[in-house]
């Protein structure tokens, strides 16, 4: 349904066109879009809203040149090897592997081992 509209306002609380959504929702609204359906030939005002907060750390963003930590068991031959194929160097003294974030990003295998510290 989304992929035949058009967003053609984006409009923070307080700018005229939110007042009746700011008077509803108060701080709880985050933006207010105005979408034109152009299949129905209609005009939908949606509003998008803070339903739950939680206390929360969110997971710090990786750049493709930051070194990260994999623990890979030595069970796992398979992962060591792509790894080695990456140039991921192993760390004895610590167990872990290092390599550039990078070389392994979109392998999910990989990522799910990275040692957050």
């Amino acid at each position: 349904m989304l992929k035949n509209m058009k967003a053609h306002s984006h409009l923070k609380p307080g700018q005229p066109g939110t007042r009746r959504l700011v008077e509803r929702f108060g701080d709880a609204l985050i933006c207010v879009r105005y979408r034109y359906d152009e299949i129905r030939e209609v005009r939908i005002k949606t509003a998008e809203i803070i339903v739950e907060e939680r206390p929360g750390r969110a997971a710090p963003r990786l750049r493709d040149t930051d070194p990260v930590l994999l623990q890979v068991p030595f069970t796992m031959p398979q992962l060591r090897e792509r790894l080695k194929a990456v140039g991921a160097r192993w760390l004895p003294g610590d167990k872990l592997w290092r390599v550039r974030y990078g070389l392994i990003r979109g392998d999910r295998e990989l990522e799910e081992r990275i040692v957050r510290e």
